[in-house]
């Protein structure tokens, strides 16, 4: 197996700044970030918080032995939104590392009933510990649409190789469910919603429920780590099959400082399994949500741009397809003129080729009479498959 030595596997900090600011300047929505802004390295966007009115601030610096729930005020019956920063749902490990945060944002509520939870976390490759700042990004959206949202950080490549990251995402959906009464979420209504990396962690979330060695022992144990839904924007799949279906691969190196795109011994993807990817096919294939899907899966809503130059379409058709063939319930958006872009959910986004797939049976609407990956219909897909879990 081709375990990375350490010297290959050090970062060159201004390669990663450079993967994690890199723009599209084919994406019909602008020159917008490959992956997202919030992703930029030593950037924290104190001033993402000014749209969004903050009546509730916790400050937590370290867990006690017991982790104990956060000491922050339950959801009253009549209380306006607040949002909870930097929530610790297990040790830091290694120490400094901040891959074990959480922020909540908690909807306005009118009396007692228990709301939806959006579990968001942002893609970095694998390479930064901020996924949390996306969700800043849809809360205004969600909360308003009655939902908990709860932003994820998991830990970078850097601080701990696969399968660390599911144990971080599948960790928090625990402490989230243990602690849900505190804040006024359903524990039976979970859904879950990233970016590029992040919806690889999503989409795993999803497709493990039932694999225990992927639960780990970081945080509280002994909970379920169920979600009920799974949106997964431009995540990745089948690592092997990415290099065959890249757009431009000597762009991507020329960007990422690599020599063979994510076969590369330094890509994110072989950071994250500890090995280049075409030596080790094993770890490989533990880290391919596709290797987990059957009928029991979630429902999950795919987004993709097909002028993806990070992470190739094809990875989207691959767990699409992996879907339908094991008649799960999934939706599936493929978004011309779209790149590697956060802004896909965006309603002026071009129509996609949609197609969805239900107990086998699957439509297909193309072009311009396809949806859109928009919040709006995002929401619709959450409320319908959320609705029906709590069933």
């Amino acid at each position: 197996m081709g375990v990375l030595s350490s010297e290959s596997r050090s970062l060159d900090r201004s390669v990663i700044h450079a993967m994690l600011t890199a723009t599209c300047p084919d994406s019909p929505l602008g020159r917008r970030p490959l992956v997202a802004p919030f992703l930029a390295i030593n950037d924290r966007r104190e001033s993402r918080r000014s749209r969004v009115r903050i009546v509730g601030l916790i400050t937590v610096l370290v867990l006690s032995t017991a982790l104990v729930p956060a000491q922050a005020a339950p959801a009253s019956a009549e209380s306006e939104g607040e949002v909870l920063e930097n929530i610790p749902y297990a040790e830091p490990e290694p120490v400094g590392s901040r891959g074990h945060l959480l922020d909540l944002y908690l909807p306005e509520t009118n009396g007692s009933a228990l709301r939806p939870l959006l579990i968001v976390t942002g893609g970095s490759a694998w390479l930064g510990e901020n996924g949390k700042d996306y969700a800043a990004e849809l809360a205004p959206f969600f909360t308003a649409a009655g939902y908990v949202v709860a932003g994820v950080s998991i830990r970078a490549s850097w601080n701990a190789t696969f399968p660390a990251q599911v144990h971080d995402i599948k960790a928090a959906i625990r402490w989230l469910r243990t602690n849900a009464a505190d804040f006024g979420i359903d524990p039976d209504r979970i859904g879950i919603m990233g970016t590029s990396s992040g919806g690889w962690a999503a989409t795993m979330a999803g497709v493990t429920r039932d694999v225990a060695e992927l639960e780990g022992d970081v945080g509280v144990t002994g909970v379920s780590s169920r979600v009920d839904a799974v949106v997964d924007l431009y995540g990745p799949t089948d690592f092997l099959q990415m290099d065959q279906h890249m757009i431009d691969c000597a762009g991507f190196n020329e960007r990422f400082g690599l020599g063979n795109c994510h076969n590369d011994p330094s890509s994110p993807e072989s950071r994250l399994v500890g090995c280049a990817i075409q030596s080790c096919v094993d770890a490989v294939r533990s880290a391919n949500p596709i290797s987990y899907v059957d009928s029991g899966a979630p429902p999950i809503l795919i987004a993709h741009g097909q002028a993806d130059r990070l992470v190739p379409h094809h990875q989207s058709k691959l767990l699409y397809a992996a879907l339908r063939e094991a008649c799960a319930e999934a939706v599936f958006y493929s978004v011309p003129e779209v790149g590697h872009d956060s802004g896909i959910v965006a309603p002026d986004v071009p129509g996609a080729d949609t197609s969805r797939t239900d107990r086998c049976r699957e439509r297909h609407l193309a072009g311009q009479q396809g949806e859109r990956p928009s919040l709006q219909n995002i929401e619709k897909f959450l409320h319908v498959a959320l609705s029906r879990a709590r069933r």
